[in-house]
């Protein structure tokens, strides 16, 4: 007796959506429920219920904001892809695609879509991705396959764009308002690590003091939410 393996096309895709704000979950859920081809399997605010609802639901598709209160997207994302690699994640998210799209393609996402964006085309990119293709706006798919051609950009990378996703994160912590040992007992990193974070963020903003840090700092997160 053959087995069947049940494929997405055989039923509704499953979806699960990712985010610490109440009202984007709703939003999103009104939106999948009204398409006979997906249904909402599960949705999260945090990474320890993400990766449960993941373990007992088998997403077809994880819809994941980058900024999950003290939660760091991107390392959910690479964590959902060394556990469930069949797991085919979209980024929703606040933040500029010049920063974080690539960054999130590189952990293992399939797309990426900023939230001012998303009400109109939220559905076509949960298509785009369950297809097996990726979903990014025109301006950052030619922006990549510049970078792919060893072409330069016609705009300068913004200075925020040098940092590493770490550096980043650390960068949208101190905007914030943390101290230096509530990110490293956050990101559970030592005292001196997060001063090293912070020496190499400055010189790559090109910021001579920690006054001048934690004004871009905060500047740089009132800007990108």
């Amino acid at each position: 007796m053959s087995s069947h393996t049940e494929k997405p096309g055989d039923r509704p895709a499953r979806v699960l959506i990712v985010d610490d704000h109440p009202l984007v979950r709703e939003g999103l859920r009104v939106q999948i429920a009204r398409q006979p081809d997906m249904e909402i399997c599960g949705e999260a605010g945090d990474v320890i219920q993400s990766l449960a609802l993941i373990d007992s639901t088998a997403p077809d598709v994880a819809i994941i904001d980058i900024a999950l209160g003290e939660d760091d997207g991107l390392d959910l994302i690479r964590r959902i892809q060394s556990r469930n690699p069949g797991v085919r994640i979209l980024v929703l998210s606040m933040y500029p695609e010049t920063l974080y799209a690539e960054r999130s393609l590189r952990a293992g996402a399939m797309g990426y879509i900023n939230k001012q964006e998303a009400p109109g085309r939220i559905v076509e990119a949960v298509r785009t991705v369950l297809n097996g293709h990726l979903y990014l706006s025109a301006a950052m798919a030619d922006r990549l396959v510049g970078h792919a051609l060893g072409k330069r950009a016609d705009v300068p990378l913004s200075n925020a764009d040098t940092l590493s996703d770490r550096e980043l994160e650390v960068l949208r912590l101190i905007g914030s308002g943390l101290t230096t040992a509530e990110i490293g007992e956050r990101l559970h990193l030592s005292i001196h690590t997060i001063e090293t974070y912070r020496q190499r963020i400055k010189s790559k903003l090109s910021l001579k003091t920690s006054a001048e840090l934690a004004r871009a700092a905060a500047q740089w997160s009132f800007e990108h939410g």
